[in-house]
Order: C-alpha cells, then sequence, then structure tokens
C-alpha cells in the first residue's frame, strides 16, 4: 500500500492562526493523510490570536513532504530572516508535489525561492510586495498556478483548502467536506474586501496595521535584497 499523504504546516511565532488552522481542518478530512506542524522545537509557538499551539514535528524530523503549506501572519518577515527556517523551506518546497500557502505565507515561499514565474494569492495588504520575489500578484481568493496553490488572507484559506481537496480526491469528495464542516458562509456585512468596505474603514486597518508593523514593508524589501533578489 501506498504511505498516506504527508502535508507539513510550517508553524512560527506570530503565525496568524486560522490561516494554519482553517485549511488545517479541511485538509485533515483527506482521507489517507497525514498532518504535521512543524517548527524548530516541539514547544508551544505563540499565535497572533494571544494562545499558543503545540507542534507535532520538528524541522529536522520533516525532511521532505507531499504537500508544504506555508501561512502568513505578522511572524513572515521574522521566518524570511531565519537562515533555519528558509532552509528547510526551499528544501521542502524543492520535493513537494504540491506548494502552498495562505495569506503572506505566498511571500515566504517568493523569499525561498519558489513562486518566480508563478501567479500567486496574498492579503490584499502586502499584495503588492510578490513581485519582490519574482511573482505574479493576484487578486483572487485561491490561486492555482501549476502545482502552486495559494490562498488570499486568513479565511480564503479554506476556499484554497477546499480547491485543493478537489484536485486531490475529486469535487464530490471536496463537497461532502464542505458540508461536514456546514461552510456555507453569510457574512453579516459585505466589508471583507478592500473593494467593498468603506473607504474610512480600509483607511482604519491600513493605519492600524501601520501602528502594529510600522517597517514592515520596508524590512522586507530588505529582506529581498538580502536573499539575493533585486
Amino acid at each position: 500500500m501506498p504511505d498516506p499523504l504527508h502535508i507539513a504546516f510550517l508553524l512560527f511565532p506570530n503565525v496568524t492562526q486560522l490561516d494554519l488552522t482553517g485549511p488545517a481542518q479541511v485538509l485533515s478530512r483527506l482521507g489517507d493523510a497525514r498532518l504535521d506542524l512543524v517548527w524548530k522545537t516541539r514547544e508551544p509557538v505563540s499565535t497572533d490570536a494571544g494562545f499558543s499551539i503545540l507542534p507535532t514535528a520538528t524541522l529536522a524530523e520533516v525532511p521532505r513532504a507531499d504537500i508544504l503549506c506555508v501561512p502568513g501572519g505578522f511572524g513572515t518577515n521574522d521566518v524570511i530572516a531565519d537562515d533555519e527556517a528558509m532552509e528547510w523551506v526551499a528544501r521542502v518546497g524543492e520535493e513537494a508535489a504540491w506548494v502552498t500557502s495562505v495569506c503572506t505565507g505566498s511571500l515566504i515561499l517568493g523569499a525561498a525561492g519558489l513562486l518566480r514565474g508563478y501567479r500567486a494569492g496574498c492579503h490584499w495588504g502586502q499584495r503588492d510586495m510578490l513581485p519582490l520575489f519574482g511573482a505574479t500578484p493576484v487578486a483572487d481568493r485561491v490561486v492555482v498556478d501549476r502545482n502552486r496553490v495559494t490562498g488570499g488572507g486568513v479565511t480564503a484559506g479554506i476556499d484554497f483548502a477546499l480547491t485543493l481537496t478537489a484536485m486531490l480526491r475529486g469535487e464530490a469528495h471536496a463537497k461532502a467536506v464542505q458540508l461536514s464542516l456546514e461552510y456555507d458562509p453569510a457574512p453579516p456585512f459585505d466589508s471583507g474586501s478592500p473593494d467593498t468596505a468603506d473607504a474610512a474603514i480600509v483607511a482604519a486597518v491600513r493605519r492600524r496595521t501601520a501602528q502594529l508593523a510600522p517597517t514592515r514593508d520596508d524590512d522586507l524589501r530588505a529582506l529581498a535584497i538580502s536573499r539575493g533578489f533585486s
């Protein structure tokens, strides 16, 4: 019998937990699959939501995987600056059958050299940073380009995982997973995209992000140069 499909999520400090837990919940229902949350140690890893998640494996214990998934969050730049983490992403991504991300996780994939010449999604607030790493930004919730499947911001991780599930197990299986999770979104407000939200709300979100991470984009540009991108 073939081995179960191995899915490796990079779990890192200050990750946006729903970037990880949303798609992990969906992909855990692929059937005949094993899912690992991977970081340097098995100690609890803090998330942006104020609680921690326990890794299931270390970087050293997962030298390869069938599916690599990298979430995003305010810890993204710290990962890109971390040689050990980036070497793992690059190595696992080179051999994985599917290279995937959610939100600003695509910037990590890009910095690892895995998105050169690919179309990719990202959170709307940093989508314009993708060209730093040779990727073409696309304003869709899910972007599929060959074996790269990238989701937009945070909640798009569920859409991404259902799309990947359909590609791996067929549409009927993906629909069954969607039903089992009662994923039938009906948000109370039409404010989930900068294209539909009030301009004042978009500006407020940008201001809050700038307060939380005032040098984020400048630091990312510097990291791109240090990683050999120009």
